[in-house]
């Protein structure tokens, strides 16, 4: 069993070197409607939230006693970053963020991360090294540029991943590239694993964290530091698949999904103009969904009501 067990919801379709795409299906309702299951999908993301707010700085184990608190604590901790609160009145208000929205501290308030969070942890074994709400700075903003930083013990890999949360499935892949261009060179890098560093410092129960904090040493060599990390890109988007079709095991979607992964991961290919793109390991990681506006609406729903519990 995974941490979260989200196989019963989410299904990942492609799972490659370079590759790696998931869909939520469809289920009959009450009356025999069939809906695309966008409620299961919201409420297995919020029992992600509180170790996704807290990682594994405060411990592993919640006795079952605490699970509504630490919960209620996790949603209020979100909302003290400034871009989560401002993106639920955004969404409350109208239709959210635009594609063409440069804020990439707005971008956070819309959950790509705690996607990113889940898919990695259920899907690619991974273990959350920090978080970026629990260290959240005097601001309001995140302390480290990534929106994922795991690991993965048994291979000595540390996982650096972005994420993205679009209307259009290109716009977002284009973001991603600015990321990684802007990211990944050694002056980035080193000021960000100072940070992240300093942080591990202060936390015992960590796996093997002495490797990891040299791993992030500035004098380990670049190519070195690359060849032990793992780059997942995710986008999420909104995609017409999930209105044109109403079974996802009908042969019809199966190959109108696959082939839209394969454009979106040549396009990706087409315009990834790193200089070290031989270099970096780089998985594209695509979760198209039915409307990624009812999807963050629904999440900041369900999150307030959580924050207002402990009111």
């Amino acid at each position: 069993m995974t941490p979260f067990n989200s196989q019963k919801i989410i299904t990942q379709k492609i799972n490659e070197a370079e590759l790696s795409t998931f869909f939520v299906g469809f289920d009959i309702n009450d009356t025999g409607e069939i809906q695309y299951r966008i409620k299961p999908l919201i409420e297995k993301l919020t029992h992600v939230i509180h170790e996704f707010a807290f990682g594994f700085h405060e411990g592993e184990n919640t006795d079952n006693t605490e699970i509504l608190s630490k919960l209620i604590e996790a949603a209020q901790s979100i909302y003290k970053i400034d871009a989560f609160q401002k993106v639920k009145d955004l969404y409350q208000d109208g239709e959210g963020l635009a594609d063409d929205v440069e804020d990439k501290y707005l971008r956070r308030g819309e959950f790509g991360e705690l996607i990113l969070h889940l898919l990695l942890r259920d899907f690619h074994n991974t273990i959350p090294l920090l978080s970026k709400v629990y260290f959240k700075d005097s601001f309001g903003h995140a302390v480290h540029g990534f929106d994922a930083v795991h690991i993965e013990p048994n291979t000595k890999t540390l996982w650096l991943g972005e994420s993205k949360l679009y209307k259009d499935g290109k716009a977002g892949i284009r973001a991603l590239i600015a990321d990684i261009e802007e990211h990944f060179k050694s002056d980035y890098l080193n000021s960000e694993f100072l940070i992240i560093s300093k942080k591990l410092k202060h936390f015992d129960n960590i796996p093997e964290k002495d490797y990891w904090i040299d791993l992030m040493n500035k004098s380990t060599k670049l190519v070195d530091q690359l060849t032990s990390i793992n780059i997942p890109l995710l986008c999420t988007y909104t995609c017409d698949l999930f209105t044109l079709h109403s079974d996802e095991a009908s042969d019809s979607f199966v190959e109108d999904y696959i082939k839209e992964m394969r454009e979106l991961k040549k396009y990706f290919d087409e315009n990834n103009n790193h200089p070290l793109k031989t270099k970096l390991n780089i998985i594209l990681v695509l979760f198209p969904v039915q409307n990624k506006v009812e999807l963050v609406k629904g999440l900041h729903k369900k999150l307030s009501l959580m924050q207002q519990l402990g009111e």
